[in-house]
C-alpha cells in the first residue's frame, strides 16, 4: 500500500490532503472461491490539477505497473491493486468511462469506514447525507480490522 501511495503521489501536482487508517475487510461480491481471502482498504484523499478523466488515465497506468490484469471478466476476483476515485470536489460525472461520485460508495463500510475517518462532515455530490450519518445506518454485515501499521 505505502508503494501505492507513492505513487499515487508521485504525479504532477498532487498533494495529500488525508490519509486513513489501514484497514483489513471481508470481501464483498466476490466468488465462493474467494470468500476466505481479506482485504486491504483505504481513503487517499488529495488534490491535483489534473482532471478526473485524467486521473482516471493516471490510475489505470499506475494499476498495470503494479499488475493488475482486467482480463477475464471477474471485476471483483483478488488482485494486487484497485484504486478507485470516490469523489472530485463537488463534480457530478457519468461519462467517459467514469462515474463520480462512485455509485457504490455509499454502500460499502470498506468505503464510507476510512473516508469517515477523514472527512465525517462531508456530503457528497447526489446526496444529502453525510459520510458519518451514512457510516451510522450502514448495515454492520463487513467486518473490518484498524490495522496498526502506516501506509
Amino acid at each position: 500500500m505505502s508503494n501505492a501511495r507513492a505513487a499515487i503521489l508521485a504525479t504532477e501536482d498532487a498533494c495529500e490532503v488525508g490519509k486513513s487508517s489501514l484497514w483489513e475487510t471481508e470481501p464483498v461480491d466476490v466468488k465462493a472461491e474467494y470468500q476466505h481471502l481479506k482485504f486491504l482498504n483505504a481513503v487517499l484523499i488529495i488534490e491535483t490539477a489534473l482532471t478526473a478523466q485524467e486521473w482516471l488515465l493516471y490510475i489505470a497506468k499506475l494499476e498495470a505497473d503494479f499488475g493488475r490484469r482486467r482480463e477475464g471478466g471477474d471485476k471483483n476476483a483478488p488482485r494486487e491493486i484497485d484504486i478507485d476515485i470516490i469523489f472530485a470536489g463537488d463534480q457530478l460525472i457519468g461519462s467517459g468511462g467514469l462515474v463520480v461520485p462512485h455509485p457504490r460508495w455509499a454502500e460499502r463500510r470498506f468505503v464510507v469506514q476510512p473516508l469517515a475517518e477523514l472527512q465525517p462532515e462531508r456530503i457528497l455530490p447526489g446526496s444529502e447525507r453525510t459520510v458519518a450519518e451514512i457510516l451510522a445506518d450502514l448495515p454492520g454485515e463487513e467486518e473490518l480490522v484498524r490495522l496498526d501499521r502506516d501506509w
